[in-house]
């Protein structure tokens, strides 16, 4: 199964969509492309929730778009995190890295105020 990335700007945020499974065979192309669509400042909303599957590869993709922002003037957030995705996040310390919100809304709103 492949991963699909959609990008969408909603109120002056850009919104990536993932559509699919992020493990260790669509990782490496899903990182290239998320760092194609990344803008180098702003605001982006990494939309998890049509994301079925994430693996320790899948985690690894996230740290690396964590850092990318970390050296850019981007601001990030996550919404629409599994439960399972979610637990392992925060078992792991990945979960402190990241503003976690329920939905691309509560994304937006958290970034623009």
């Amino acid at each position: 199964m492949t991963m699909r990335l959609h990008q969408e700007l909603r109120g002056g945020v850009t919104v990536i969509s993932m559509d699919g499974r992020l493990d260790s065979e669509t990782a490496p192309r899903v990182q290239q492309d998320l760092q194609a669509l990344f803008p180098e400042e702003g605001l982006v909303v990494l939309d998890l929730s049509r994301t079925l599957y994430m693996s320790s590869a899948g985690l690894r993709v996230l740290l690396l778009i964590y850092r990318q922002a970390q050296h850019s003037t981007v601001r990030l957030a996550l919404t629409g995190l599994a439960p399972d995705v979610r637990a392992v996040m925060d078992a792991t310390g990945f979960l402190g890295f990241f503003t976690v919100v329920e939905s691309v809304e509560e994304g937006v709103e958290a970034l623009t105020v």
